[in-house]
């Protein structure tokens, strides 16, 4: 049995990072084939031209995309917003641009991490206030792209 063939099936079919012992264990083989097998096609990857890689991260093993397509998966992927988020980038499109400690505001303290959320996601931008105490934040060209809305205006009416 290719043994590289299974560790590639297991991280590709599980989508997340796997600790050498449950990669093991879903094998049923020796974790020493997995840690060989690993090393085997890490260098296999590394060592062909391909948009995956395996790589080490705190949690395990996992096969991913390559950074330098991580654009390329962001326009093709459908983004997904939760709805809290999806809220406060209604409130800053509607009042954009609004200063941030206005959103917090309006929607709360959860609106900390939905901000980040969005910036991560590339739908706002915040940049610094004047007097430097707040931010202010407005939306970008990859939201109007998204939700396909050229014009806000047309929103309030």
């Amino acid at each position: 049995m290719n043994y590289g063939l299974m560790i590639e099936a297991i991280l590709y079919l599980k989508a997340k990072s796997l600790k050498v012992e449950e990669i093991a264990q879903i094998a049923d083989c020796p974790i020493e084939t997995i840690e060989s097998g690993i090393i085997d096609l890490m260098a296999e990857y590394s060592n062909r031209e391909t948009a995956l890689e395996i790589v080490e991260t705190k949690e395990g093993y996992c096969l991913r995309l390559r950074p330098e397509f991580e654009e390329l998966a962001n326009k093709i992927l459908p983004v997904e917003i939760g709805k809290g988020a999806l809220r406060t980038l209604a409130a800053i499109a509607l009042k954009h641009p609004i200063s941030q400690s206005e959103l917090v505001e309006l929607r709360g303290s959860s609106a900390y991490q939905q901000i980040q959320e969005l910036m991560e996601q590339g739908f706002i931008r915040r940049r610094k206030q004047a007097d430097g105490r707040s931010y202010w934040l407005s939306v970008t060209e990859k939201f109007h792209q998204y939700f396909e809305i050229n014009d806000l205006s047309k929103l309030i009416e």
